[in-house]
């Protein structure tokens, strides 16, 4: 039995710029002089700065978000989403946001990656989400004013390689001169990245094919692809159905983890309603530790996903709570940033820092409330 992985749609207009009203894109060449020498330095100290970022992830495993009286409570609170993050879907499907915020209009936007949500967040179409390391990175390069205001750790099981089961692909060294399909500026170009690296390849020695998950998805079952760089449901979904076989994952990168971003504007004004929101968030990992059946036959309710594919995801990406930004993380993604920039994959230098909404310190904000 084959299970079908159920297409996410968006609208045209939340769709990345670079891939409106174009085809399958290459991507550009890297320089060919020293190249290996500049990725392995960057890839070892990016991985150097996750790992140091985890094991401080460790150490605040126990933080509690603040949860300072709230003058008021924003009209709203648009929060865009995607179906493969299970804590937010429970979250939406028990209405914890709605119930704890009750003067507050909660809103929840599907998306297909974190790419379209970032540019949905950019142009003022939702207020609060959930990407992973890539997206913000690349919407800081185009000029968006967003704010890191949460991190979760990372979860390199569930970041892939696939390829069809009958390949005769056994190592990411085997990818050479194949075509890889991949979501542009997702987890998933870090991952391809940072494989590749490791074993001694650029992005030059491929054909990137640039496609959204379900379009890859449809070319992968097609033989259109070589490769797929892509992460759960969709990895336990094609490996259970026998149609695809593990490549290759996330183990032993120094993977980054993923973020939670606001438009500066809404951070600024709603900082310590976002600090709420976040912890509110984490709820839903209790639910999931209290209720594992339950949760599985919602998220596969929700996904359209058979039960067996659901449990295989959620061993691949356990509940992981919503944490604030430490100086590790902050180092980790700004090792991320530098090591995309050297490669010539982000057009300018991102400076992750000042990009990270810090609460005002108490006489500022009372000054501001003045």
């Amino acid at each position: 039995m084959r299970y079908r992985v159920p297409a996410i749609t968006s609208e045209a207009a939340m769709q990345p710029s670079c891939r409106r009203g174009r085809g399958v894109q290459p991507a550009a060449a890297m320089r060919a002089t020293g190249w290996q020498q500049t990725v392995y330095r960057s890839l070892m100290a990016a991985r150097a700065a996750a790992y140091a970022a985890l094991a401080s992830a460790l150490l605040l495993a126990s933080i509690v978000w603040a949860q300072p009286a709230l003058a008021a409570e924003p009209a709203q609170l648009r929060i865009g989403y995607q179906k493969a993050v299970s804590s937010l879907v429970l979250a939406k499907q028990h209405r914890l946001l709605e119930q704890r915020f009750a003067q507050t209009k909660i809103t929840w936007v599907e998306f297909p990656a974190g790419p379209q949500l970032l540019e949905a967040l950019n142009v003022g179409s939702i207020d609060l989400g959930g990407a992973g390391d890539i997206p913000p990175l690349f919407a800081q390069a185009a000029g968006a004013d967003l704010l890191y205001v949460g991190w979760v750790p990372p979860t390199p099981k569930a970041e892939t390689i696939l390829v069809p089961s009958k390949s005769a692909l056994r190592t990411v060294a085997d990818l050479k001169g194949k075509r890889v399909a991949f979501q542009k500026g997702s987890s998933a170009h870090n991952l391809l990245l940072r494989l590749l690296a490791k074993s001694g390849l650029g992005m030059r020695d491929i054909t990137p094919l640039y496609l959204s998950p379900a379009n890859a998805r449809a070319a992968f079952a097609a033989g259109q692809v070589d490769a797929w760089a892509i992460w759960d449901p969709w990895y336990s979904a094609l490996t259970l159905d026998g149609s695809a076989r593990l490549l290759a994952n996330g183990e032993g990168l120094g993977l980054t983890g993923g973020f939670f971003l606001s438009s500066r504007r809404y951070a600024t004004a709603w900082g310590p309603f976002v600090q709420q929101v976040m912890g509110t968030l984490n709820q839903a990992d209790g639910l999931l530790e209290r209720d594992r059946a339950g949760s599985i036959k919602i998220l596969a309710q929700v996904s359209g996903l058979p039960p067996a594919v659901v449990e295989r995801t959620l061993a691949h990406r356990p509940p992981a709570s919503v944490q604030p930004l430490s100086a590790q993380v902050i180092k980790a993604q700004q090792a991320t940033a530098d090591l995309f920039y050297a490669q010539r994959l982000l057009p300018k230098r991102v400076l992750v820092a000042p990009a990270v909404w810090r609460a005002p310190a108490a006489g500022a904000a009372q000054a501001a409330s003045k």
